[in-house]
């Protein structure tokens, strides 16, 4: 015969389990798998030198030709990564971008290979010097100037392809 305390004991030891793979599931669930902005563009973690820095992604057309047309402002700590699918020289233009810009280009190791300014909506190309692009990085203009980052710094945490 047992008591009521070794009947408790053995329903804890029994369901325990269950809750505990519960409560997993339940956190599991809860937890974003991938950050995305507000614009609906997934985001990545990046960190150059020591400055951290929340990058959307644009690593599709549609993405890539939008960029960041059409919005007012840009937060400080904030900017957009292009992935290209292979390393090639890279070209940009402002049209409908009403925010001034800086805009790296990266090869694929993460190293930035050049900066350069960009202008609000000033349709003139903007190219890169190298052929070897994999990436480019825009920020508010004159960021990489105030952090002090300039051409052979590398990014930290850029997604590889």
């Amino acid at each position: 015969m047992r008591s009521k305390a070794s009947e408790r004991c053995l329903f804890f030891l029994r369901t325990a389990p269950i809750v505990v793979a519960a409560f997993v599931l339940l956190l599991s669930a809860c937890q974003q798998k991938t950050a995305e902005s507000a614009f609906g563009l997934r985001t990545v973690d990046l960190k150059i030198s020591t400055i951290p820095l929340t990058a959307e992604i644009a690593d599709t057309p549609q993405a890539s030709e939008n960029g960041l047309m059409f919005r007012d402002s840009l937060p400080e700590d904030r900017g957009m990564l292009f992935v290209f699918e292979s390393p090639k020289k890279a070209t940009f233009w402002m049209r409908n971008t009403k925010i001034p810009l800086s805009i790296a280009f990266i090869d694929s190791t993460g190293t930035i290979l050049e900066i350069k300014p960009m202008y609000p909506m000033d349709e003139s190309i903007v190219p890169s010097s190298s052929d070897r692009v994999a990436y480019a990085l825009e920020v508010n203009q004159g960021w990489f100037d105030r952090h002090r980052i300039s051409a052979g710094v590398k990014i930290d945490g850029i997604p590889q392809k």
